[in-house]
């Protein structure tokens, strides 16, 4: 059984470097982008390509994150998600980046739709309201779990101890 959990921590280590080389790549995407729009010269089409290189970078962070999350919850810490706190604390790490990328993604199609295409308003708007969404739910998951991790303290002191494998 212990080679088995060895080969799922390899696994996942695996995992989160291949979203960190991701991430980097993005990033040096988006530079380039960014770079070629400024050595353009400064006009309406250097701005909307510097903000697709924004949309980009915001995917940078989402890839990143997951990075480090896989790290520090299965590599690390090796836990267990099956605690109501363990699975709170991990989706909360991962809806906060998720929010975000979509929120700028959102931004960006406004912006290209307003300057390119206002047909696509609507899609944009469509991304924009799913922020909500996931917004919404997520506090109602949120709210629901803090039920559940009443009525399990040790839990939460568990949690407590496996984030002292971080510092």
């Amino acid at each position: 059984m212990r080679i088995l959990l060895r080969t799922f921590a390899f696994i996942h280590a695996l995992m989160a470097l291949l979203f960190a080389c991701a991430a980097l790549m993005l990033i040096v995407v988006a530079a380039h982008m960014g770079w070629v729009a400024f050595a353009s010269g400064l006009s309406q089409a250097a701005a909307q390509a510097i903000i697709e290189a924004v949309g980009l970078l915001a995917a940078a962070v989402v890839a990143l994150q997951i990075a480090q999350t896989i790290a520090e919850e299965e590599v690390i810490r090796a836990a267990h998600i099956s605690a109501p706190t363990r699975v709170r604390r991990f989706l909360s790490r991962f809806f906060v980046v998720v929010v975000v990328a979509v929120a700028i993604e959102g931004l960006v199609a406004t912006f290209k739709a307003l300057h390119e295409d206002p047909a696509q308003l609507p899609y944009a708007a469509s991304i924009l309201i799913s922020v909500g969404v996931i917004l919404a739910g997520w506090g109602a998951f949120i709210r629901l779990n803090r039920f559940a991790e009443e009525l399990e303290p040790e839990a939460m002191a568990e949690a407590k101890r496996e984030d002292q494998k971080l510092k």
